[in-house]
């Protein structure tokens, strides 16, 4: 396949521990899943950038019919105080309690790489992922993040992820069993955003990945992603919504920008702009320029802005193209909301390090091992 979405594998989440793995004889390295979703792992990608936009074999499924399309599920207006366009987020970010690598932090005290993981890794917000269809429980969920992170006046974020047909139904297939479910579910995220500041990092590769769909297929999946964005804005209009951009060695910005315009990230009703290089490697300068291409070739406000998810992008992407777990990675820049770059409006963490693409451990499950290679200097 000439490319392939930075697919991921996601660990459910499950309460209890985690059987751990012997690492060379070493103390345990996996920590038990927390109560919300693992980050993600990534798929094959390009290394390097490329100067136009790949091309995909996947086969694409029959167009349904005009009479066939559903309807779609309307929002309600929003008030004059809801239409207000939020300023940049500012303040710091949230560090939420429940992650797996909080969890090993506590229980491994004597391993000795304890102080690297903690310090380097255990120390930095990161973002929380909610990658299981649970429709009962999502709300709450989202909620106990949210209102964590506004108890401590800070900012958190909090990535959805069950859109239908995720990966091309590959190994990280899931997700809601239709788009008038996921509208459905949308609706419940948005009842747990509270009123405070968040970040939302909407659907990592749903829009970069959309190749494999057919053209109403993925004219209905923009729609729905179009109608999520007003949504959480809706429900909180301190809310901030980035949509997907793949990243700097995936699709042209032009092809990029085109498909992300169609699924609403060029109005501020649902868009504050885009997302790059999530699970990925690419530099922080080349996802700098990436975005702004893609910013300029989207059009819209110019308050419309970019995160980056540094968390793995240290050394940059791999010159061989390795993507699972490769070795010789670091960590990129710190979690911040100041990033004194003009349209960037934050460096954020949403691969949560040391979490396994798969190789160095089970797929979404915390690795000390590996999280202790991309720490240490």
């Amino acid at each position: 396949m000439a490319v392939a979405a930075s697919v991921v594998v996601v660990a459910g989440a499950v309460a209890g521990v985690v059987a751990a793995f012997d690492d060379g004889g070493r103390a345990s390295d996996e920590a038990g899943s927390p109560e919300v979703s693992a980050s993600p792992r990534l798929a094959p990608l390009p290394a390097v950038p490329s100067s136009s936009a790949p091309a995909t074999t996947a086969s694409a499924s029959p167009s349904p019919s005009p009479s066939a399309r559903r309807t779609k599920t309307p929002i309600p207006s929003k008030t004059a105080k809801q239409q207000e366009r939020t300023s940049t987020v500012a303040g710091r970010l949230y560090r939420h309690p429940g992650s797996q690598v909080l969890a090993w932090v506590r229980s491994h005290s004597g391993d000795p790489r304890h102080g690297v993981i903690a310090s380097r890794i255990a120390e930095q917000p990161a973002a929380v992922w909610f990658a299981d269809y649970s429709p009962q429980t999502i709300t709450a969920r989202v909620a106990a993040v949210t209102s964590g992170g506004a108890a401590l006046g800070r900012v958190p974020v909090v990535v959805p992820y069950a859109i239908p047909g995720r990966d091309c139904g590959g190994h990280s297939q899931g997700g809601a069993p239709g788009l008038d479910a996921y509208d459905a579910w949308i609706d419940r995220f948005a009842a747990g955003l509270g009123s405070g500041e968040v970040i939302v990092v909407l659907e990592p590769d749903s829009v970069a990945q959309a190749e494999c769909l057919s053209a109403g297929e993925r004219a209905d999946r923009f729609a729905s992603l179009a109608r999520a964005g007003r949504v959480l804005k809706a429900a909180n209009p301190r809310a901030r919504v980035y949509f997907d951009a793949g990243h700097s060695g995936w699709n042209a910005p032009g092809k990029q920008a085109a498909w992300l315009r169609q699924a609403g990230a060029a109005s501020p009703e649902s868009s504050d702009g885009i997302f790059s290089n999530v699970s990925n490697f690419h530099t922080t300068a080349a996802e700098v320029a990436h975005d702004r291409r893609v910013l300029d070739a989207l059009g819209g406000p110019a308050s419309l802005g970019a995160v980056i998810d540094t968390s793995r992008n240290g050394n940059g992407a791999p010159a061989d193209g390795e993507w699972c777990d490769p070795a010789g990675r670091k960590l990129g820049r710190t979690p911040t909301l100041s990033t004194g770059e003009a349209r960037i409006d934050a460096y954020l963490w949403v691969k949560l390090p040391g979490e396994s693409d798969g190789c160095k451990g089970r797929p979404g499950t915390f690795t000390a091992s590996y999280a202790y290679d991309l720490a240490s200097p």
